[in-house]
């Protein structure tokens, strides 16, 4: 929303031109886009509007070879940050810094040409898992030691999530793995997300550093918890017109607990807000979710 630089005042041939990355806030959301009306130094009227004439400083910037990096602005983040750090939120230059500080350390996503309608629901996704990631992060903080032995729960979740990750893409085998953990919480569910493909010669997936960590990350907070969670595995073949396959695991024990066939095509099947039945996917076999090995140590729950 908020270039943090301002390389368009500069002449095209002025020779730092390229060397000023650019980065814009985007209030992707109506709703977030509405709330910033209120300011009166806020110059926009219409979402979608305002949506096309940062599409187009976007595009002016990168054919002019300046790097332009993404991030999501949110209004009443905004101001939290302004009450947090003294400043008045109808300043432009209040907005500016706020973009720089969420580009630190919120969810980004570089700019490369893609239209905006496609980059925004990934920087959305972006931003849910990097929220997901640091709630769980907190979780785990606050799971304390053993009362029996002093060992430190967290890190003993952790051990367990990642050793549960690779018996499962073990058991798994071939194909390309969409896995998703969530775990209820008061505050809304977390979810982890991850993406891995195993060779049919069971050579292991090369796996993405940071999504694996959120995924790690989630799922030893649903280790660490009594509240039961749940993991599901979509399995696409990598060759062949084999159906995919869904299976699911109960996160309970703190261990992944199989679930029956039953189980999990009423999971897919069944409309979580009306409870009616929904139609099965075409070309979609729900399995029951494959055994793994016993985890490892003593450690379940404090």
């Amino acid at each position: 929303m908020t270039p943090t630089t301002r390389p368009i005042h500069h002449p095209a041939g002025h020779p730092l031109r390229r060397d000023l990355p650019s980065t814009a806030a985007v209030l992707a959301d109506a709703r977030d886009f509405a709330a910033m009306r209120r300011y009166r130094t806020f110059p926009f009227h219409d979402h979608r509007g305002y949506l096309r004439q940062l599409e187009g400083l976007l595009r002016t910037l990168a054919a002019e070879g300046v790097h332009t990096t993404l991030c999501l602005f949110d209004p009443t983040a905004y101001a939290h940050y302004c009450t947090d750090h003294g400043l008045d939120p109808d300043d432009p230059g209040s907005r500016s810094r706020y973009t720089a500080a969420v580009a630190r350390t919120g969810a980004t996503l570089a700019y490369d040409g893609t239209p905006l309608d496609r980059l925004l629901p990934l920087l959305t996704e972006e931003a849910a898992r990097r929220a997901s990631w640091d709630r769980a992060t907190a979780l785990l903080a606050r799971a304390g030691r053993c009362t029996a032995c002093g060992h430190d729960l967290a890190h003993a979740a952790f051990t367990r999530a990642t050793t549960a990750l690779h018996h499962l893409l073990t058991a798994l085998g071939d194909g390309t793995h969409h896995l998703v953990c969530t775990l209820p919480d008061t505050t809304g569910p977390l979810r982890a997300y991850l993406l891995a493909t195993t060779g049919p010669d069971g050579t292991p997936p090369r796996l993405p550093e940071s999504e694996t960590l959120a995924f790690c990350t989630v799922l030893a907070a649903a280790l660490a918890r009594p509240a039961p969670g749940a993991l599901v595995c979509r399995t696409t073949p990598t060759r062949g017109a084999t159906p995919a396959t869904v299976r699911g695991w109960r996160l309970r024990d703190a261990w992944p607990t199989p679930l029956s066939a039953a189980e999990i095509f009423d999971a897919y099947c069944t409309d979580p807000e009306t409870d009616e039945p929904i139609p099965p996917e075409h070309h979609v076999d729900y399995a029951p979710g494959l055994p793994l090995p016993p985890p490892p140590g003593p450690h379940c729950h404090p």
